[in-house]
């Protein structure tokens, strides 16, 4: 049980961290990683990140314990949440010493 809600925390992780990586890579905008801000970067960071979390549900035994797994899952999706919602992402870059991307221009700078 113990590696199913540990595969599942990871997974959760994985999904959630995904997200945003994979959403701003293809609309074309940078968001911090560790590999760079670039959009390409993120695209291929988000679609890896959903790659790990689907294995690591894959070799859970979501069967054999499915409330473990689930709140295992549920518990690191929230966590992931929060700290994408905190900005953990550019605080992360800046406290690792890396640029972050500029933030984009606002609606009324484009006239909108």
């Amino acid at each position: 049980m113990v590696q199913t809600m540990a595969l599942c925390l990871f997974a959760g992780l994985m999904g959630t961290n995904a997200l945003p990586h994979l959403i701003k890579g293809l609309s074309g905008e940078e968001f911090p990683t560790v590999l760079g801000n670039s959009p390409v970067r993120n695209a291929l960071a988000g679609v890896t990140g959903i790659l790990l979390a689907a294995l690591a549900a894959l070799w859970a035994d979501l069967p054999g314990h499915p409330w473990a797994a689930a709140v295992s899952a549920v518990i690191g999706a929230y966590a992931m949440a929060a700290f994408h919602g905190l900005r953990g992402a550019f605080w992360l870059n800046t406290v690792t010493g890396r640029s972050n991307p500029a933030p984009p221009a606002s609606r009324s700078a484009q006239g909108g």
